[in-house]
C-alpha cells in the first residue's frame, strides 16, 4: 500500500470510529447497569442529562482530603469551602478497584501532587486522589481481594464516603434518595482492560502509552477453554505462529519472527532461533492472569527483542481472601486435565498470602499411533506484607512435559504434501522430554506516595533429552524421504536480576513520571546433538513403513556439541510527561552491553571458539494527544538491538541484528471503560537479520545473514463489553513483509509465514435474568491468509478459515462449559516451517473439549 492509501485508511477508520462512538454515547445512556442507591440529605437526583450539565456549572475546590478509620469501615472525606455547590461523584468498579471520579472538581494547589496511602485499613490495599483532567478529580480505591463497597453521606458541604472491604454494597435509610450513575460493572469477567504495564514497566493507562498494547484477559482464556499460548494470541492482531517441532513456541509479531516472550517481565524464550540458547517451554497457561503483547521495538524496556514486539505472560498472584476452584476438562482423543487453583492468608492479620495452581494433563494427539502427550505443572507462591509500603513476593514454577517429536509435514513442489493428515515422517518412537524450573522473589517498597522501588531476581533451569528420526532429503520423483537417526540432550541455566525506581514529580506545571532501572542477566547453554549419518533411516512418504530398519545409540556421532555463554547488563532511563491534561510525552534512552562466548565442536565444524562483545544504544520517543478523554492519538519511534547465538556454516557468530520502527495510530473506548479499540499503521525495518542456510536443511542448524528485511501494514483490535452479557474480542491484521536488501535473497522476497490478510473474531454472550440466566453462547472465526513457507519463497501454505463455538451455564459456583474448535474440521498447516522438510506443523482437526469447575 502506498502513503495516499495508508493515509487514506486511517481518515476513514478514524471517522468510522467518531461516529461509533457518537452513537455508542447515545446508546450506552439508555444500557446503564442498575443504580447505586446512596444515603444524602440535600443531593438532586442525578441523569445522565443532569451530569452533562454539571459540565457547565461551577467548578468545586476541594480544600482538603482526610481519611478516618472506624471500627470495620474507613471514610475518606473531600472537604470543600462552605457555601460551595455539592460534588457529583460517579462510581465506576474496576476489577479489585473502585474507582470513583468527581466532576466540576479541583484538587489545592497544595494538592496538585495527588494522594496515596498503601494498605490504609485492613483488607484495602491503597486509595490515591489526583487530577485526572483540569476540572475532574479522580479516587481509586483498591481491595486486597474483591471490589470495596462504598457509602456515600452528606450532610455538610463535604463529600464523605465510607469505605467498606466487603464486596457487597450497603446503604443507610437516607433521608432523601439519591441515584449514582454506574457507568460499567467492572467483575472479574472483563474483556476490557484498561492497564497493561508492559507498555513502560509503569502504572499507566494503555490510552496513555504512545505504541499498541493488546491484552488477553483470564475471561478470554476460559471462555474459549484454550488450553494452549497459540490458541490465545489468535485473538490479538498481527501475531501468527505455532509450535516449533513440537517442543516450544515460535511466534512472529508484525512480520518478524522468534518474537521474544516474558514471564513477568522476564526473558522466558530468547529471540535467537529455535530458542537455542533460552527456554524452550510451551508455556502453561493455567497460571496466567492475562498476555500482554506490547507491539513494535521494545529493547529500552527488555533489551534485546526483536522489533515486531513482545509477549508478556503475567501469571496469578496471591489472594487475601479465601479462593479455591477445581476444574476437570475432559475432550476427544482421551484428552483430560484435571487442576486446582487455590488461594487465602496463612495469618490471621493477612500479612502472608499463598496461591497454588496445579494441574496434570494427558492426551492422545491426533497424529498416527496415538502418540501420547502427557505434562505436570505446579505453581505456589508467596507474598509477605512486611508493612504498609514494603511486600515481598516469592514464585516457583515446575513444568514436567514429555510428548512425540513431530518434525511435521514436508514441503512438495509449490505446496505441502498432500497426505493425511495425522501422517507422521519421524518414528513412532520418537520423543521430547522436557523438564522446566523457575524460581524468584519480587520485593517492592514506597519511600513515599511518589517513590517507589522494585528489585525482582529470577533462576530457571530446563532438560531437555529427545530421540527423533530427522528428515534430511527428500527425492519428490520417488518419494523416498532420507532420515538420520538423531537425539538431543540440552541443559540450560539462567540468573536475572532487575532493579528499578519509579518517581512522580512537577516542574513547573509539567508532570513527570520518571522510570530509572538497571539489569543483569547470565544466560549458560549445553546444547549436544548426536546423529547416525552412516546408516539413514529411508522412508517411502506415500507408503510408509516404520521400524523397518534397526536403530543403533552407537553409531550415532556427536553433529554439534556447543556452550554457549551470555552475560547482559543494561541501563535504561524514561520519562513520561505530561505537558498538559490532554497532551503526553514519552522519552527513553537505553544502553546494552553484550558478552557472548561459543565453544563449538562436531562434524561439520572441527572445533571453533567464537566471543563478541557488542553494545548498542537503543532510544525510544512518543507522543499522544487526547483531543477528548476517550480518543488518544499517538505516534511512535523506537530502535532494538537482538545479538543473537547464530553461526555460519563455518562456525562463525552472526552480528547482532538491529531493527527501527515507527507507528502512527489511535486508540478510543467506543463506550467509555467497557468497549476500546486500537488501529495502527506500523513500518519496520531489520539489518543483520538470521535466516536459516539453505544449503543446510538437516540437523545442524546453520544460518546467514539475509542483509535487510522491511514490515509495513495495518492493525486493528478491538474488545470489551458491547452489551451487559455481551462481550467480543476482535483483530484484524494487513502486513506486507519482503526482503529489501540481500546478497542471497532475492529482493521482494516475502517473509516466512507472515500472511498478508489476517483476521480474528470470538464473541459471547450470557444470559443475565430470568430462568436462563447464566446460560451462555459463544461463536469464534478465525482467517489466516496463503503464506510463503521459506525465505526463498520456495513454496507456499495454503490459506485457512476456522470456526468454533461454545456453550456454557454457570450457576451459583457451579459452571459448565463445551467448547468445540474447528467445527468443519479444516485441514491446514499452522505457525512457521523452518525449511521444505522442518516444523510444516499440522493444524488440529475437529476437537470437543467440556468441563465442569467449582469455586468455593
Amino acid at each position: 500500500m502506498n502513503g495516499l492509501a495508508h493515509n487514506t485508511c486511517l481518515n476513514v477508520l478514524g471517522g468510522a470510529i467518531a461516529l461509533l462512538m457518537a452513537q455508542s454515547t447515545l446508546a450506552s445512556e439508555a444500557m446503564r447497569l442498575p443504580t447505586v442507591k446512596v444515603s444524602t440529605e440535600h443531593f438532586y437526583a442525578t441523569s445522565a442529562s443532569y451530569l452533562l450539565a454539571q459540565q457547565n456549572s461551577a467548578i468545586v475546590r476541594v480544600t482538603a482530603v482526610e481519611l478516618n478509620q472506624t471500627d470495620n469501615k474507613l471514610e475518606v472525606i473531600l472537604k470543600t469551602s462552605a457555601g460551595s455547590e455539592r460534588l457529583v461523584p460517579l462510581i465506576l468498579p474496576e476489577g479489585k478497584e473502585l474507582v470513583i471520579d468527581i466532576l466540576d472538581a479541583t484538587l489545592e494547589s497544595s494538592l496538585k501532587d495527588g494522594i496515596e496511602e498503601l494498605n490504609p485499613a485492613p483488607q484495602i490495599r491503597k486509595i490515591t486522589v489526583n487530577q485526572t483532567t483540569r476540572d475532574s478529580i479522580q479516587i481509586r480505591i483498591t481491595g486486597a481481594a474483591q471490589t470495596p463497597s462504598v457509602e456515600i453521606v452528606t450532610g455538610t458541604d463535604d463529600l464523605v464516603l465510607s469505605i467498606s472491604p466487603q464486596g457487597t454494597t450497603t446503604a443507610t435509610e437516607p433521608d432523601e434518595e439519591i441515584e449514582i450513575i454506574a457507568t460499567g460493572e467492572r467483575e472479574d469477567d472483563d474483556y476490557f482492560v484498561p492497564d497493561a504495564t508492559t507498555g513502560t514497566r509503569t502504572n499507566t493507562p494503555a490510552r496513555d502509552v504512545p505504541q499498541s498494547i493488546q491484552v488477553v484477559p483470564q475471561q478470554v482464556l476460559e471462555d474459549q477453554q484454550i488450553t494452549n499460548l497459540e490458541e490465545a494470541l489468535r485473538n490479538v492482531s498481527g501475531v501468527v505462529g505455532g509450535t516449533t517441532e513440537g517442543t516450544s513456541f515460535r511466534f512472529a509479531i508484525r512480520g518478524f519472527e522468534r518474537a521474544t516472550i516474558l514471564s513477568d517481565g522476564f526473558t522466558l524464550s530468547a529471540s535467537d532461533n529455535l530458542a537455542r540458547s533460552g527456554f524452550q517451554n510451551l508455556s502453561e497457561i493455567a497460571n496466567l492472569e492475562q498476555i500482554e503483547v506490547l507491539k513494535g521495538p521494545a529493547s529500552i524496556l527488555y533489551g534485546e527483542v526483536n522489533p515486531g514486539g513482545v509477549i508478556n505472560l503475567v501469571t496469578k498472584k496471591p489472594l487475601a481472601e479465601p479462593f479455591y476452584e477445581a476444574e476437570l476438562e475432559l475432550g476427544n482423543r482421551n484428552f483430560v486435565k484435571p487442576r486446582i487453583d487455590i488461594s487465602g492468608s496463612l495469618t490471621s492479620d493477612g500479612s502472608l498470602l499463598y496461591r497454588l495452581n496445579a494441574l496434570y494433563q494427558n492426551d492422545d494427539g491426533f497424529r498416527d499411533f496415538d502418540q501420547n502427550n502427557e505434562r505436570f505443572f505446579i505453581a505456589p507462591a508467596l507474598t509477605w506484607n512486611i508493612g504498609k509500603r514494603t511486600q515481598v513476593g516469592f514464585q516457583l514454577e515446575y513444568l514436567d512435559d514429555q510428548r512425540p517429536y513431530n518434525s511435521g509435514l514436508i514441503a512438495f513442489g509449490e505446496g505441502v504434501i498432500d497426505v493425511d493428515r495425522g501422517r507422521i515422517f519421524n518414528e513412532p518412537d520418537d520423543f521430547n522430554h522436557t523438564e522446566t524450573l523457575t524460581t524468584g522473589y519480587t520485593l517492592s517498597h514506597s519511600f513515599n506516595e511518589n517513590w517507589q522501588i522494585r528489585n525482582q531476581f529470577q533462576y530457571g533451569r530446563q532438560n531437555r533429552d529427545g530421540l527423533t528420526a530427522t528428515p534430511i532429503n527428500f527425492d519428490e520423483t520417488t518419494g523416498n524421504l532420507l532420515r538420520a537417526d538423531s537425539s538431543v540432550d540440552d541443559f540450560k541455566e539462567n540468573y536475572a536480576l532487575q532493579t528499578n525506581m519509579v518517581g512522580e514529580f512537577t516542574t513547573g506545571a509539567i508532570e513527570h513520571k520518571l522510570l530509572f532501572g538497571v539489569d543483569f542477566s547470565n544466560t549458560y547453554a549445553d546444547l549436544l546433538t548426536e546423529v547416525n549419518f552412516t546408516d539413514l533411516l529411508p522412508l517411502n512418504v506415500f507408503d510408509p513403513v516404520y521400524g523397518a530398519f534397526p536403530r543403533d545409540a552407537s553409531q550415532r556421532v556427536t553433529a554439534r556439541d556447543e556452550q554457549i555463554e551470555t552475560t547482559r547488563f543494561g541501563i535504561y532511563l524514561q520519562d513520561q510527561i505530561s505537558l498538559t491534561d490532554n497532551f503526553k510525552l514519552l522519552g527513553g534512552l537505553r544502553y546494552d552491553n553484550i558478552d557472548q562466548t561459543l565453544d563449538i565442536s562436531g562434524l561439520a565444524f572441527g572445533e571453533s571458539e567464537q566471543s563478541q562483545n557488542p553494545d548498542a544504544l537503543t532510544p525510544r520517543i512518543g507522543l499522544v494527544y487526547q483531543p477528548v478523554p476517550p480518543i488518544s492519538l499517538y505516534t511512535s519511534y523506537a530502535q532494538s538491538f537482538t545479538p543473537g547465538t547464530e553461526t555460519t556454516a563455518e562456525g562463525d557468530l552472526l552480528e547482532p541484528e538491529e531493527g527501527e520502527g515507527f507507528e502512527v495510530g489511535i486508540k478510543a473506548d467506543i463506550i467509555p471503560n467497557q468497549l476500546a479499540v486500537t488501529v495502527a499503521y506500523f513500518n519496520i525495518t531489520k539489518q543483520n537479520v538470521a535466516s536459516p542456510d539453505p544449503d543446510f536443511q538437516g540437523v545442524t542448524n546453520v544460518f546467514v545473514a539475509t542483509g535487510e528485511q522491511n514490515s509495513q501494514g495495518i492493525e486493528f483490535d478491538l474488545s470489551g463489553e458491547i452489551l451487559p452479557g455481551w462481550n467480543a474480542i476482535a483483530s484484524y491484521a494487513y502486513i506486507d513483509a519482503e526482503v529489501t536488501e540481500d546478497n542471497l535473497i532475492p529482493v521482494g522476497n516475502n517473509l516466512v509465514g507472515i500472511p498478508e490478510h489476517s483476521f480474528n473474531l470470538w464473541t459471547n454472550y450470557t444470559i443475565q435474568q430470568g430462568s436462563l440466566e447464566g446460560l451462555g453462547f459463544g461463536i469464534g472465526l478465525n482467517f489466516v491468509g496463503e503464506r510463503e513457507g521459506d525465505i526463498n519463497n520456495s513454496f507456499k501454505l495454503d490459506e485457512y478459515f476456522l470456526t468454533n463455538a461454545a456453550i456454557s451455564y454457570q450457576r451459583d459456583s457451579w459452571k459448565l462449559a463445551v467448547n468445540f474448535k474447528n467445527i468443519f474440521d479444516v485441514d491446514y498447516v499452522r505457525g512457521t516451517p523452518f525449511s521444505r522438510l522442518r516444523n510444516i506443523e499440522v493444524g488440529e482437526p475437529f476437537t470437543v473439549i467440556g468441563s465442569v469447575s467449582v469455586q468455593f
